[in-house]
């Protein structure tokens, strides 16, 4: 599959890696509130669009926090595969999960960009997956750590993206009505868009729709 595949529900899947209380404390790269919002809009367009995600954290009981229930409560019951390791990748257990979903596209999104998303991305990408990194998800200590991290992703083979351009790519389409609802959701909710959503719901009325009129009914 090349990079010039839309990433799609079929096609993809999301690792979501240590938003955990003390990784937070060390975001220095970002406004920790804007990487939240970004996080959950990864995580809420999983769930709208049934991609499948691995949630998994480092020494949550021991030392840094449990995930971020921001996060987890998008995925209730769910469990997270917990590590000693930086890198997920040499944990058995993420490895299997990779394995068993089977998919080939991968969204990974974790703290700190330096060693948690890039340590497994540049061991997945040499077993051969794709992997696409929503940047404004994830952050680090400073904004160099953040930004050379990204730069030797790319470099590596690994395709920066946004957390809304990945929803977008999802959703295609606005008249595409199963989701259409949703996708407004997470843009009122997680984005500035969400002010422009309310004002033509006012101003136009309940059924003011993107997707046109027929998509509104």
């Amino acid at each position: 599959m090349p990079k010039t595949d839309m990433l799609s529900p079929e096609n993809c899947a999301l690792a979501l890696i240590d938003y955990q209380p003390a990784m937070w404390q060390g975001v220095g790269s970002h406004d920790r509130t804007i990487v939240m919002h970004n996080a959950q809009i990864l995580a809420k367009a999983a769930k709208l669009f049934g991609i499948p995600t691995i949630l998994t954290t480092v020494a949550a009981d021991s030392f840094s926090g449990p995930m971020m229930p921001e996060l987890t409560s998008v995925f209730p019951g769910q469990a997270l595969i917990d590590r000693t390791s930086i890198n997920s990748w040499v944990d058995p257990n993420f490895r299997a999960a990779v394995q068993k979903i089977g998919r080939r596209k991968w969204l990974i999104a974790g703290l700190w960009t330096e060693a948690c998303v890039m340590f497994p991305s540049l061991d997945m990408l040499r077993e051969g997956l794709e992997v696409y990194v929503p940047t404004d998800a994830c952050g680090d200590i400073t904004v160099e750590a953040h930004e050379r991290a990204v730069q030797r992703l790319a470099q590596a083979g690994a395709v920066p993206i946004t957390s809304l351009q990945w929803s977008f790519e999802l959703q295609q389409d606005w008249a595409r009505s199963a989701t259409y609802d949703g996708m407004m959701e997470i843009m009122k909710a997680h984005s500035p868009y969400g002010i422009q959503i309310r004002f033509s719901k006012w101003a136009l009325g309940e059924h003011a729709s993107e997707g046109g009129a027929k998509a509104a009914e």
